[in-house]
């Protein structure tokens, strides 16, 4: 055989294993459309004390199974949400509580209850919102579903005071499409207030919320996070058109939009823990 006709004995050879394995190779499933990619990303820093992570999960837990949530997820396009909770701290303290599940009625909310309340919080030191924001931007690449927005919603009782600064993070992941919602929890409680400030909820409408429509509810008591945690659920859900925003908003008002030219100290958390020689931020 010739040098020629041997070369185009192992082209054709080469052709045709390579067709095999794409012909045997299974096709990607493609990712299944839900309304609403929600990443759920809970604080709890050691300045939240035990009482206060349980009142943070039996929240959450309430707010899935009420009835105005999940008549706003029949509602939409698909009847259906994709949601997965995550509890972050500093800036590698990231854990899934609950992996990405599907929620399209009450027996769904009440599976993702269920895993939310096998085990107690765990806590963990520093706060670092710009950590949950990358993490929880990157469980959208895993989520195996495609919503028609994403949505992280993001809690916390204090400035973000480790790693990135939260504002570039922020808008870093807004550029994906993703937008931020928030619930700062100015309620003074913890082993801590050291690194208390005086209007977190500014800081949040600065320097964390994001993206299309992008909001926040202040809570100023723990009396009154469930109901912001209902009430954030709904909203994001149903969205500004729907007349549930509507009448979430007559009769609880006011939701804090996003605005532009940030007031704020973004790095107020940084400083803070610089300027009482406790580490570097």
């Amino acid at each position: 055989m010739s040098a020629y006709a041997r070369a185009r004995h192992i082209v054709s050879a080469g052709a045709a294993a390579l067709a095999l394995a794409l012909w045997l190779t299974p096709a990607a499933s493609p990712a299944e459309p839900v309304d609403v990619e929600l990443v759920l990303a809970v604080d709890v820093s050691l300045s939240m004390s035990p009482a206060e992570l349980e009142i943070q999960r039996h929240g959450y837990a309430a707010a899935l199974t009420h009835d105005n949530v999940l008549k706003a997820i029949a509602d939409g396009a698909y009847g259906k949400i994709a949601v997965t909770y995550v509890e972050w701290a500093g800036t590698t303290w990231q854990r899934v509580i609950v992996p990405w599940t599907v929620i399209a009625n009450r027996d769904d909310a009440e599976k993702v209850v269920a895993h939310l309340n096998a085990r107690p919080p765990d806590s963990a030191r520093r706060t670092s919102i710009s950590g949950a924001l990358s993490f929880g931007s990157d469980l959208f690449a895993e989520s195996g579903f495609q919503g028609t927005k994403r949505v992280i919603d993001v809690s916390g009782d204090g400035p973000n005071n480790q790693g990135a600064p939260v504002n570039l993070t922020r808008d870093e992941v807004v550029k994906q499409g993703i937008t931020i919602n928030g619930l700062p929890l100015m309620t003074r409680g913890g082993f801590s207030g050291a690194f208390d400030v005086e209007n977190l909820d500014r800081y949040y409408s600065d320097c964390v919320i994001g993206g299309p429509g992008a909001f926040m509810i202040p809570v100023n008591d723990w009396t009154q996070f469930p109901e912001a945690i209902r009430r954030k659920l709904v909203l994001e859900l149903a969205g500004p058109a729907s007349p549930q925003w509507a009448a979430e908003e007559a009769a609880h008002p006011p939701v804090v939009l996003a605005d532009d030219g940030p007031a704020a100290d973004c790095l107020v958390g940084e400083k803070m823990w610089r300027n009482r020689g406790w580490g570097t931020p």
